[in-house]
């Protein structure tokens, strides 16, 4: 079993100093088969057993990220940087209190909630980055864990895309370094602008991600060798950076993004209220808003396929309406939301990211005051 040190920094916040942590045994993946096809649902409620106490008198920050393996376990990615002195009184030095200790930032849960294990942070030798706040999480058909390194509240605390194995082994980096210096713009195709979303087709073996909060585009990789293969942004444009022209280019953040099964991809322009579909190669096909007039952070916050053949629903977390929106995807009209804001089991504050396993269950990830993900199974 790995282990982890952690160390209290200025202001009141805590740092992770380095974390290759195995918190629980990993258990033999070998033993779970991949579940049968779920349902296509658009009514939810909340299933408040799920997740289970956190061990090592652990407690998460921000939930930035949320994603469902081929297992149906759950993976977080949070931050501990969000947790103030007072929230983790046990990791201060001396102790200011009997709880709590930040968990290690990506932490896989199995079906029922249970930790599995938990890993992250700066690596020892220094062979890859590491975010000051952690964005976006995406397990792909092959277990490999890809970890954004998208906007601080700050400023952008990392422009790249961490690959690792399930079990925290680094592979590679796509994108470098912090500040805005370390971005070459949304034409660039070397490095990354806060990407906020990543998803992998598996079908092509390529990585996509919404390059997001400083550019606006949509970027593709080789998911194998981390090569460049293209980008677009909004309506297939070439993207171009400052232009705040709404109908010719994203206004971003570029906030979600998800590939369906037959080749649509969806990508959550979250100012705008809209989701813009293209074909795999950027080819422009349509556009849809969910409530416009909505102001302030926007509307489509991240997007999730229903996990029927047929893929027939879209999942659309809305972190200022405090609700997530279920949209049908051949008609591209919305057909129910549920959930309400509230600090109550099944409401929600700042909903950032969702995912879906193949029963059909929904996990959604809070940030802000939230610090928290919850499971809502279908009920329909």
């Amino acid at each position: 079993m790995k282990t982890a040190s952690w160390k209290a920094v200025g202001h009141g916040l805590l740092a992770l100093a380095f974390v290759g942590v195995a918190a629980c045994e990993i258990e033999d993946a070998t033993t779970e088969t991949a579940p049968s096809a779920g349902v296509a649902a658009t009514d939810f409620e909340v299933d408040p057993s799920f997740p289970q106490t956190l061990p090592n008198d652990w407690i998460v920050g921000q939930v930035s990220g949320i994603a469902v393996d081929s297992r149906d376990h759950v993976w977080i990615a949070h931050r501990p940087v969000s947790l103030s002195a007072l929230r983790a009184g046990a990791a201060q030095d001396p102790p200011i209190a009997m709880c709590c200790v930040p968990a290690p930032p990506i932490i896989e849960f199995d079906t029922e909630g249970n930790v599995v294990q938990a890993w992250g942070g700066p690596s020892e030798n220094g062979e890859h980055d590491w975010p000051e706040e952690e964005h976006g999480i995406y397990v792909d058909h092959e277990d490999n864990v890809w970890i954004g390194g998208g906007a601080a509240n700050a400023g952008f605390s990392g422009h790249y895309v961490l690959k690792f194995t399930r079990d925290g082994e680094f592979l590679f980096q796509i994108g470098q370094g912090a500040g805005p210096e370390a971005t070459g713009g949304s034409t660039d195709t070397e490095t990354l602008g806060g990407p906020a979303a990543i998803h992998v087709d598996a079908q092509e073996n390529e990585v996509y991600i919404a390059d997001g909060y400083q550019n606006r585009r949509v970027i593709v990789f080789d998911a194998e060798t981390g090569e460049y293969l293209r980008h677009w942004g909004a309506f297939g444009n070439e993207p171009e950076d400052g232009n705040s022209n709404a109908d010719e280019q994203f206004q971003g953040p570029v906030h979600g993004i998800a590939v369906s099964d037959d080749g649509m991809v969806y990508v959550a322009d979250r100012s705008e209220n809209r989701i813009q579909v293209f074909e795999r190669d950027g080819t422009f096909v349509e556009e849809f808003r969910i409530r416009p007039e909505t102001g302030s952070m926007g509307t489509t916050w991240d997007v999730a396929l229903s996990p029927d053949p047929e893929q027939r629903y879209l999942y659309v977390p809305d972190g200022v309406n405090k609700t997530v929106w279920v949209v049908e995807r051949e008609s591209l009209e919305v057909v129910n939301n549920f959930a309400r804001g509230g600090r109550w089991a099944g409401e929600l504050g700042w909903v950032h990211n969702i995912a879906v396993d193949s029963q059909g269950n929904i996990f959604v990830s809070e940030v802000e005051t939230g610090k928290r993900f919850q499971k809502f199974v279908p009920v329909n």
